[in-house]
């Protein structure tokens, strides 16, 4: 098991600070990946068990993305390679300065690994979920949110530079922070393995049966569309175009997909 630098919460951040409710969903725009998300709340609520849980976040910023009640009865552990993520972070028991790609907990630790965001920031995607399947205990459950990589805006990300994302956020998205250090947009690599289909593959083929998946419009969309009416409808009418060209039932907008893996 790895040993990096552990932050005690218990001593940085007091108790009185640390939020009772799920700041991620209530900050998210209503729409398609929001609808998602809650009905993985569901999911999550019917499959765990009973009692305290122990959940382990790979990359963990400053909102959870799980229920109220689960995280009200979950030990949290965080483990992030950014400092001041880690900072950030104001639920969590344990906040653990680690590499997700990397880090190894015990077997059979985890009920729950939440992985929201992260996966297409990292080089080595394969390993990281190799060490999240021998962490989570049998019928243990990985969720992951992560972009399309062949929507319209995971191809923009993809290939675009790194300082026009930091634009988008803060001029698009009203994110005046956006790029200072511990804040994203971080810079994303899309391993092949972020591509659902052959996520799912991989995921077969190393004992995790994916029991929820679903592809969503990105949350970014009804963020523009409240923000910045003229420029989102000038994109929607480009991803119209495009989806008129392309095969029938194809969607570029749907920019963003939720998985649960459930450890065989």
């Amino acid at each position: 098991m790895n040993k990096p630098a552990t932050i005690d919460f218990a001593t940085a951040i007091p108790t009185p600070a640390r939020p009772a409710h799920n700041q991620a969903l209530l900050e998210m725009v209503p729409g398609e990946a929001r609808d998602s998300l809650l009905a993985i709340h569901d999911v999550l609520r019917r499959e765990l068990p009973q009692g305290r849980l122990a959940i382990y976040e790979a990359g963990g910023g400053s909102c959870s993305f799980l229920p109220v009640d689960v995280l009200g009865r979950s030990h949290v552990t965080v483990v992030d390679i950014d400092e001041d993520q880690v900072r950030n972070n104001t639920y969590a028991d344990d906040a653990i300065l680690g590499d997700v790609q990397t880090f190894r907990f015990g077997a059979e630790t985890f009920d729950v690994v939440i992985c929201y965001n992260v996966i297409e920031h990292l080089p080595d995607v394969e390993a990281a979920l190799l060490n999240f399947r021998d962490a989570l205990k049998p019928g243990g459950m990985i969720l992951i949110g992560a972009p399309n990589p062949r929507s319209l805006s995971g191809v923009v990300t993809k290939f675009s530079p790194h300082w026009f994302h930091v634009w988008f956020y803060r001029n698009i998205r009203g994110i005046k922070n956006a790029g200072l250090p511990g804040e994203p947009p971080f810079p994303t690599f899309f391993h092949p393995l972020v591509t659902l289909s052959k996520l799912e593959t991989f995921a077969t083929a190393h004992g995790l049966d994916m029991i929820y998946r679903r592809e969503v419009e990105s949350p970014r969309y009804p963020e523009m569309r409240q923000r910045k009416p003229l420029f989102a409808a000038l994109v929607d009418a480009g991803a119209a175009l495009m989806n008129a060209l392309l095969p029938r039932g194809t969607d570029v907008r749907r920019g963003d997909y939720h998985v649960i893996l459930r450890k065989r």
